[in-house]
């Protein structure tokens, strides 16, 4: 099945403000105030353009998989993207630009890059959501990042009122970051990745996949063996959509692993001295990366952990917050969010950070 959208739609035009809890994969969210369908990039731009045109705030929503948005809603237009579709667009030696739509399912995407042979996204296989999603969180997932592989951005650029194609270079990609990230200047329309020709993946970096693989760090192994561990490893966790799991009734990872400096590292393995290393791995620098699922189970947040109106932490996996009841509130998800943060704060004195956009809602 395919995972992209939390309620498919396909037809452009008005439809059905009343709740935004079914495009999103958390089934949580209010009213909008006005919500409509853009097909391709240039009715993207245009109902931007309306909404503003009218005074209104707006939110573009794609997959509806990494946004939390409040129980009041959203007051302005929400602009549902649903344009699809990809092409190469350049050759050159061993590699392919492939331009891909915002709209595009990235896990059909990413299944027919392997099919194809293309090898760079392999290991974000499974990953909910929509391709034009990934630069603003770059997303990232078992040794593979979309940085690696993006070439430019095309984007609507609200200030100036124009269509521009930003280079990668220019995109600020961080850690589940980048410049489109947290602003609303920008409205992606298509992503160029430049894809190796291979039959086997990249070099395996994740130790958990190349276990599942039966192969040593650094090692290759063939496109659809890479992309099916992943995919059976991501469902172990609950991390591929299905209806009849309620832990992918979620954003995935809600906190990101925190980076810390030398002296902060040093202070939580002060703090942590009863429960040995923290697991970590060097970042940027003298930058080390903790696991956030290790803190917050260690702080006594174990998998299932319920909180209010019936959220809970995923049973399969800890960094993952679920609407487990199906008829929790935001404000529920907001509170089991905060008490966590909180604890690990009292415990190791390491922040949590949230992963995924928060709209009309604040943890």
């Amino acid at each position: 099945m395919s995972d992209v959208y939390a309620e498919p739609t396909t037809a452009a035009g008005p439809t059905d403000p009343a709740t935004l809890a079914r495009y999103t994969t958390l089934r949580l969210g209010g009213p909008a105030g006005r919500l409509e369908t853009a097909g391709d990039a240039a009715e993207i731009v245009r109902r931007v353009r309306e909404a503003e045109a009218r005074g209104q705030a707006v939110l573009v929503l794609a997959g509806g998989s990494n946004v939390v948005i409040g129980d009041q809603g959203f007051p302005g237009t929400v602009v549902l993207v649903r344009s699809r579709g990809f092409r190469a667009v350049a050759q050159d030696g061993d590699t392919v630009t492939v331009r891909v739509e915002a709209g595009e399912p990235w896990d059909d995407l990413v299944a027919a890059t392997v099919e194809r042979g293309w090898a760079g996204l392999e290991c974000l296989s499974g990953i909910p959501g929509s391709a034009g999603a990934t630069p603003i969180q770059n997303v990232g997932a078992y040794g593979q990042e979309v940085a690696e592989t993006i070439v430019a951005v095309e984007a609507y650029d609200r200030t100036r009122g124009e269509t521009v194609r930003i280079p990668a270079a220019d995109c600020g990609f961080t850690y589940r970051g980048s410049v489109f990230k947290y602003r609303d200047r920008w409205v992606v329309l298509s992503v160029d990745f430049r894809l190796t020709r291979s039959p086997r993946s990249g070099p395996i970096r994740y130790a958990e996949l190349a276990r599942a693989l039966g192969v040593e760090v650094g090692d290759r192994a063939p496109l659809a063996d890479t992309r099916a561990a992943v995919r059976r490893l991501r469902a172990g966790k609950g991390m591929v959509l299905d209806p009849a799991d309620p832990d992918t009734r979620s954003v995935g990872s809600f906190f990101t692993n925190p980076v810390l400096d030398g002296q902060a590292y040093e202070l939580l393995r002060e703090r942590a001295a009863d429960l040995g290393e923290p697991p970590h791995w060097p970042g940027a620098g003298d930058l080390v990366k903790v696991s956030a699922a290790w803190l917050i189970d260690k702080a006594g947040f174990g998998k299932g952990y319920a909180g209010p109106g019936g959220v809970a932490i995923s049973g399969k996996h800890t960094l993952a917050l679920t609407n487990r009841s199906g008829t929790a509130d935001t404000a529920d998800l907001v509170a089991l969010a905060q008490e966590i943060r909180d604890g690990v704060q009292a415990r190791f004195g390491v922040p949590l950070h949230p992963e995924p956009v928060l709209v009309n809602c604040a943890i």
